[in-house]
């Protein structure tokens, strides 16, 4: 048996049990791999080196299902992607971009940590 009917097989069976749809699937496993990438490099969310794990996750999965050949269309792949990217997307440029909020700054009257003398 093949890698790819394997991964077939597997990613069925998880759909079996656990009742859910593909589509509800590719988001917890998009975001699953965002965290535990997250957690295994130590980087921030907002380095988005936890979203290129993401991406090479789903990309791997889209490239089994292609080589498996069953079913497979470029916009169902398509459909996959937004699924799984979007949140981890999301949650990265949040991170990255968000505005420092007012306990990050140093107070005008009180110098940084740069500014002790």
């Amino acid at each position: 048996m093949t890698l790819p009917e394997r991964y077939n097989q597997l990613t069925q069976w998880i759909e079996r049990l656990t009742g859910q749809p593909d589509d509800l699937l590719h988001i917890h496993a998009g975001m699953a791999v965002f965290m535990v990438a997250r957690l295994a490099t130590g980087r921030s969310f907002g380095s988005f080196i936890p979203f290129a794990f993401a991406v090479a996750a789903e990309l791997v999965n889209e490239l089994l299902d292609y080589l498996h050949g069953q079913g497979w269309t470029a916009s169902g792949s398509a459909v996959d992607l937004v699924n799984t990217l979007f949140w981890p997307a999301v949650i990265s440029a949040g991170v990255r971009w968000r505005p420092m909020i007012r306990r990050d700054r140093p107070a005008p009257d009180r110098p940084g940590i740069d500014d002790a003398a």
